[in-house]
């Protein structure tokens, strides 16, 4: 399945969105105190009821250590702007709009909610910047409509894109019971992609190790894509954006979420 090259170009930072990712952010309505997966993780490490049964943390599998940055949404209200920019600007390949009142984070989970009129958010994490590294974050959505796609991606600092790469580690396409990998790499935007089933209206770990020997994509504990290909690696660092994106397709649309509980970064010996 080869990657649709709009979405990453609607993801291109603008000089205006440069600018408006420095303004103040708006609150969206709560998520449901009641909703029993909108738990999470305390900045402290206690342990609450975010795990669903059987799922696995490749960071605590594979022994990553303590993050050496992080996000538990362990308070109320907008993203916090010191860790987010959260998108004020057009949607994917200019479909809609990314606003932040699309967001809220209700003391345990962010939300971002995409409305009937291609109304939803984004937002690109001010932490955890690096060439080489782990990052791992627990997702969730609703059985959305088949427009809206979440996206977890780590996206080159410098904004040189395609040049300098993109690594959609957790994407979700048209279907819910799916999620993709995609390697972008060179100015060609060539691709190298996986596809998995899983329910993502469930919890899952989604992570991904960049290191100077390739990059490894994993699902819930277990590596499911993996390139090797030192032509391939991203050039200079890079960090962690989150999406909700809109690909209308002249259907109604029906509104939509995506929940996550926690976003995680982690060194690696490059030694």
């Amino acid at each position: 399945m080869k990657h649709r090259t709009a979405r990453a170009l609607a993801t291109r930072p603008t000089a205006a969105l440069a600018a408006a990712l420095l303004l103040g952010l708006s609150l969206v309505g709560a998520v449901r105190a009641t909703d029993p997966a909108a738990v999470g993780t305390s900045a402290t490490g206690s342990a609450v009821a975010v795990a669903a049964a059987g799922s696995t943390s490749a960071a605590k599998k594979f022994g990553w250590g303590r993050p050496v940055a992080r996000e538990e949404f362990n308070y109320t209200g907008a993203p916090r702007s010191r860790k987010w920019g959260v998108y004020d600007s057009p949607g994917h390949d200019d479909n809609g709009l990314r606003r932040p009142r699309a967001w809220h984070v209700n003391g345990h989970v962010a939300r971002v909610v995409g409305n009937s009129r291609g109304v939803t958010g984004g937002m690109s994490a001010r932490f955890g910047n690096r060439r080489y590294g782990r990052w791992e974050v627990r997702m969730k959505t609703n059985q959305r409509d088949s427009e809206y796609h979440p996206v977890l991606l780590l996206w080159p600092d410098s904004g040189d894109w395609p040049c300098d790469g993109e690594i959609d580690y957790a994407e979700g396409g048209s279907d819910w019971r799916e999620i993709h990998f995609f390697l972008h790499y060179s100015c060609d935007n060539s691709q190298e992609s996986e596809t998995r089933k899983v329910d993502t209206t469930k919890w899952h770990n989604y992570a991904v190790e960049w290191t100077p020997d390739g990059i490894v994509g994993y699902l819930d504990g277990v590596p499911w894509f993996r390139d090797t290909d030192p032509e391939h690696q991203p050039p200079g660092p890079m960090h962690q954006t989150v999406q909700l994106d809109w690909f209308p397709d002249g259907t109604e649309t029906t509104r939509s979420w995506m929940k996550i509980a926690w976003v995680r970064v982690y060194d690696v010996p490059t030694g």
